[in-house]
């Protein structure tokens, strides 16, 4: 059974090599060698994680002659940012809450709640 491509993207995402791969992506254009330069990894396992990224929609492989250019594909990345704005919302109103309540205590002014014997 495939994963919905939310979590195949998060899944994609939840490695540091191919999050380093897609901003290096985010800057136009490489070939697998150009991408594997700053890893200390062979080229067949750039490929594998780029194979991972391909799987997820987030990175999409060329033909330019002998040379196979990848690309970022962003419309996965839109899905995230999607579904992470809808958290971002909730916190937003709930700190927007806090915010009311923190003023209003401090409108209140000091409270002295000890109880003298």
């Amino acid at each position: 059974m495939q994963p919905d491509p939310l979590t195949a993207t998060f899944s994609a995402l939840a490695d540091p090599t191919r999050r380093a791969i897609l901003a290096r992506l985010a800057t136009g254009e490489a070939t697998v060698t150009e991408l594997a330069k700053p890893f200390d990894m062979s080229l067949p396992g750039v490929s594998k994680h780029l194979k991972v990224l391909q799987r997820a929609g987030l990175v999409v492989q060329g033909r330019d002659a002998q040379w196979r250019p990848c690309r970022i594909e962003a419309a996965r990345l839109h899905d995230v940012a999607d579904w992470v704005e809808q958290y971002r919302q909730l916190w937003d109103e709930r700190f927007d809450r806090l915010d009311a309540f923190l003023r209003e205590v401090q409108q209140e002014g000091p409270h002295d709640d000890r109880i003298d014997p």
